[in-house]
């Protein structure tokens, strides 16, 4: 039969994993492009001491049964994908995705990365690269020349140089998509990665095929809500406080018994 005090001891495991999803959506409040997190629970295995349905005698049987849980568990801690406010930078080098979507960065090891921050600088090649050095891809490179760069809604990149009057056209910068845009694993840094869960990316233009538009010279802020979390963090304390007290309870009763029998 399950002990109220282990079960009492999984509900404050579970809500230590809350808290933590919970102080970790509010130290990235001012992360570009963050998305909260959410901490996912599901009961464990009942004990069926009777069944619901048995027969108590030939005419008759039991309404609903006698079961007993034994716990709850975390499940998972998923991301949700709503959209952030956007804020203008007005530097020509930031882009926010107004939609679905994510940028694609190229990491060292060849690989692919995925992220919602569009703060982009360049590197010493002239390449859009992340506030971490990770190069954008499709590779977009600016000449020492230009004076001015535009970002276009559908991604198209331009440029004007030093000594010209008309802009030209220098790349396009591509979108990817998720079937399951919450099977993407976090990497730190604003990256996500791919995952079986996630399924294949698919790739298209800006504006096209249910992707976004990008917006240049904005940035997509978090999409974590200060007053939501600090309600949901109270409600976790009294839900912590609870099942410690049950803890307290139980011991108590234990007492009774070894100080009375």
């Amino acid at each position: 039969m399950p002990s109220a005090l282990n079960i009492a001891q999984t509900g404050l495991e579970a809500q230590q994993t809350r808290m933590a999803v919970i102080a970790n959506n509010l130290a990235n409040v001012g992360t570009t492009g963050f998305k909260k997190g959410r901490a996912s629970f599901e009961d464990l295995l009942y004990e069926t001491v009777s069944q619901p349905g048995g027969s108590t005698t030939e005419s008759t049987e039991l309404p609903s049964g006698l079961m007993l849980g034994s716990g709850v568990k975390t499940v998972s801690t998923e991301k949700i994908f709503t959209q952030g406010s956007l804020i203008r930078t007005d530097s020509s080098l930031d882009a926010a995705i107004q939609g679905r979507g994510f940028f694609q960065i190229l990491l060292p090891d060849g690989s692919t990365a995925y992220t919602r921050d569009g703060s982009f600088s360049l590197n010493s090649n002239g390449q859009m690269v992340t506030s971490s050095g990770y190069e954008l891809t499709p590779s977009i490179t600016i000449p020492s020349e230009t004076i001015s760069i535009t970002i276009g809604n559908d991604g198209t990149v331009s440029i004007l140089s030093a000594g010209s009057t008309a802009s030209s056209q220098i790349g396009n910068i591509q979108l990817a998509d998720f079937i399951n845009t919450q099977g993407l694993q976090p990497m730190g840094q604003n990256l996500l990665k791919e995952t079986i869960a996630s399924g294949s990316p698919q790739t298209s233009t800006p504006g096209l095929n249910g992707l976004g538009t990008l917006n240049q010279g904005s940035l997509e802020t978090s999409n974590v809500n200060v007053v939501e979390e600090l309600v949901t963090m109270i409600e976790t304390q009294r839900a912590y406080e609870m099942n410690a007290k049950a803890i307290q309870t139980v011991d108590e009763m234990l007492q009774f018994v070894a100080q009375q029998l």
